[in-house]
């Protein structure tokens, strides 16, 4: 009887082990996804996209063993409307995100949309963000009520605090937090090792959850301003501050990139790095280059939504494939959708999946056009194929500014584009020589498609509401 039994309890074990592995294997036909997002970067400030004065030697090793994308857009030129983009696969304006939330704002990423992290967490990932999130500092906005299981970081831009030299005692910033999920650690009066941190927890949540899915967000409040940087990295790169920074979180991306090597898990981890917008170039010494692209930050011009972006997934993605194809932020979600099986949200979507692009099946863009909106819902310009097209609108732009210089910002002048300028990109990419003469049946035609777009999302600048958009959170 004893024998029997034994027998039995080796065979009950067997059997659970025989399905816990079939679950392992189950969960390992999907990837791990580890989304790499920083702050007011610019298009020229990695080594593959153009820059010889900054050092990044993991960043330009991740995209000769992946894709660079030459023509990937953030969905805004603008902190929280961007990282909203990203996360949703929504225009921003879709889902009632405006500009940058100030902290203590009583708006936020609405609970109702469907972030990356819920996506994921419904499919049996870990989830976790290390960094800076700026969707809302409300309790009910946080991270860890729109699916993320781990949180550290800041709730907003790193310059909303008191020491901000100019703007501190204007909006009467608090202390800045540092939180840990629900739980503010400490407030923040030195940020030098605030990368390092950030580095440090996403190792350890990728050893940590080695044997199961995961899925990996690490928005860098760096290089926003104020600049920190660690003392391993001062003074080591050829662009001041600045490069130094870029040159700590290209450290960053390696240590990164080490513990999925360490694990087991290079082959079956899909991995991005981009940049929420462009260079915020009030600030001189201590911003970025878009070089060569126009203008930067706060603008729908090419520096200012143009962004670096490489993505990494052996065995599924070419090594050293460059993609010139436009892409935008809002297609990530529907592209990651689709590579882990995930069910796309039950709401309205703007974003395609890129997929038939990264892998070399079409060379062709997941959408017909993409739509540049800023402030609050004013439609300022319309990328098709090789066309950037303009409408008016007021700019802000540095050029004849004197510009800023080691932390204190330079003065922007505003400037009025008064008719429709068209661009052609692809011989033209610093946006210089208007050809809207000369094109009149581009011109028509992308305005029927801004048209068609004002219908559903709208344009406050002509007074029109759209009629697919949703509401932001917000605290009654």
């Amino acid at each position: 009887m004893k024998i029997i039994l034994k027998y039995t309890v080796l065979l009950m074990l067997c059997i659970a082990q025989n399905i816990y592995g079939q679950k392992v294997a189950q969960q390992r036909n999907v990837p791990n996804v580890i989304l790499i997002f920083t702050d007011d970067q610019g298009y020229n400030d990695v080594g593959i996209f153009g820059a010889t004065d900054i050092a990044t030697p993991h960043l330009d090793q991740m995209a000769r063993d992946g894709a660079k994308l030459t023509s990937f857009y953030a969905a805004q030129a603008v902190c929280s409307a961007s990282r909203a983009a990203i996360l949703t696969g929504c225009y921003p304006n879709r889902i009632g995100i405006h500009n940058a939330f100030m902290p203590n704002s009583k708006k936020g990423l609405n609970t109702q949309e469907t972030t990356l992290a819920e996506m994921f967490k419904a499919k049996g990932y870990a989830t976790a963000i290390f960094g800076k999130w700026h969707l809302g500092d409300q309790e009910q906005f946080m991270p860890n009520n729109h699916g993320f299981d781990e949180y550290f970081g800041i709730p907003y831009s790193n310059d909303m605090w008191p020491l901000h030299p100019q703007q501190g005692p204007i909006f009467d910033f608090g202390p800045l937090p540092l939180y840990e999920n629900t739980t503010v650690l400490k407030t923040l009066t030195d940020q030098t090792e605030l990368t390092t941190q950030i580095t440090e927890r996403s190792v350890d949540f990728i050893h940590r959850n080695a044997d199961n899915p995961f899925f990996l967000y690490v928005p860098h409040p760096q290089p926003h301003v104020p600049l920190f940087v660690s003392d391993k990295f001062k003074g080591k790169s050829g662009r001041g501050l600045y490069g130094d920074v870029i040159m700590e979180i290209d450290w960053s991306v390696g240590e990164i990139l080490k513990a999925v090597e360490e694990n087991g898990l290079t082959k079956n981890t899909l991995i991005i790095f981009t940049s929420d917008n462009g260079p915020w170039l009030a600030y001189g010494n201590h911003s970025g280059s878009a070089f060569p692209f126009r203008e930067g930050k706060g603008t729908a011009w090419e520096g200012g939504q143009r962004e670096p972006f490489i993505i990494k997934y052996p065995g599924h993605i070419k090594a050293g494939t460059t993609i010139d194809a436009p892409v935008m932020a809002i297609d990530i979600l529907p592209t990651l959708a689709e590579i882990c099986q995930a069910d796309l949200p039950n709401t309205v979507i703007d974003g395609r999946s890129a997929w038939p692009l990264l892998t070399g099946i079409t060379n062709e863009s997941p959408q017909k056009a993409y739509f540049f909106y800023y402030r609050v819902n004013e439609l300022f310009g319309v990328r098709y194929g090789k066309w950037k097209l303009y409408f008016p609108h007021t700019y802000r732009t540095m050029n004849g500014q004197k510009a800023g210089k080691d932390g204190l910002p330079g003065e922007y002048k505003m400037v009025d584009l008064k008719e429709i300028e068209l661009y052609d990109l692809e011989s033209d990419a610093s946006e210089l020589k208007n050809v809207a003469s000369e094109y009149p049946k581009v011109v028509t035609k992308i305005m029927e498609l801004a048209d068609d777009m004002r219908s559903r999302l709208g344009d406050s600048l002509l007074g029109m509401e759209g009629t697919e958009t949703r509401k932001a959170g917000e605290v009654k």
